[in-house]
């Protein structure tokens, strides 16, 4: 379809949280790039400037046209198009009986999507041979998220930022199942996982890798960001 929007976004939130930023590139049908944004949010989490990615990239693109939109978070894309409806249900409690996350953002982006025809498509973060257009997301948040300045084809940078090598990896190894596995105590009754500070690197179950130092804590599906246990 001629008329198709594709376009990619992303958040970076600097030791996550700690300075942090939201970024956007579109492109036309054949996938060249062709205007992007990146802005500021402070001190921030990596799925606040996740969240606020996809809701500016929905207000800056035409609500007539169909748009393909590419992210490397699982949180912020399965937030608002999988978890919302049981949150709504459950008058915006998670499934652990706790205030959903974030719920300004997403009830924007919601709000956002109504009506529209849109299409989600998850891709790999920092990937050799991965999607283009995030990478190129990726730049722009990571460097916002430094600056704290916005930039972008609006505010007069002529050239699309470049995907960088030093940020891509191979792809991960397969890692073992755990889903659905719930941390017990001796009693057989479920505990709440503790909170430390990450010895190593790692990635989080959305996508968005943690630092050495970062705090961790426990989840469905290993070791992640702290914000990302209850979704």
């Amino acid at each position: 379809m001629s008329d198709l929007i594709i376009a990619a976004c992303d958040g970076a939130a600097k030791k996550n949280p700690g300075p942090a930023a939201w970024a956007w590139v579109v492109a036309d049908a054949d996938g060249t790039p062709r205007r992007w944004a990146a802005g500021p949010l402070g001190h921030s989490t990596n799925n606040v400037a996740e969240l606020t990615a996809l809701a500016e990239l929905l207000e800056a693109t035409d609500p007539a046209l169909p748009l393909e939109v590419r992210m490397d978070s699982q949180y912020a894309m399965n937030a608002v198009t999988k978890w919302i409806a049981s949150w709504k249900r459950n008058g915006w409690l998670t499934a652990a009986k706790k205030p959903v996350a974030n719920k300004e953002l997403v009830v924007r982006i919601d709000a956002l999507l109504q009506g529209r025809a849109v299409t989600f498509r998850h891709v790999a973060a920092h990937q050799v041979d991965g999607d283009h257009l995030n990478a190129i997301a990726d730049v722009a948040a990571s460097d916002a998220a430094t600056s704290q300045q916005p930039a972008g084809t609006a505010h007069g940078a002529q050239e699309i930022p470049q995907p960088r090598p030093e940020r891509m990896t191979a792809a991960p190894r397969a890692r073992k199942a755990t889903a659905g596995r719930t941390a017990k105590s001796a009693s057989g009754k479920a505990t709440s996982a503790p909170v430390i500070k990450a010895k190593f690197p790692g990635r989080c179950h959305c996508q968005k890798p943690y630092e050495a130092g970062e705090k961790i804590t426990k989840n469905a599906h290993g070791w992640g960001h702290v914000e990302c246990r209850d979704a």
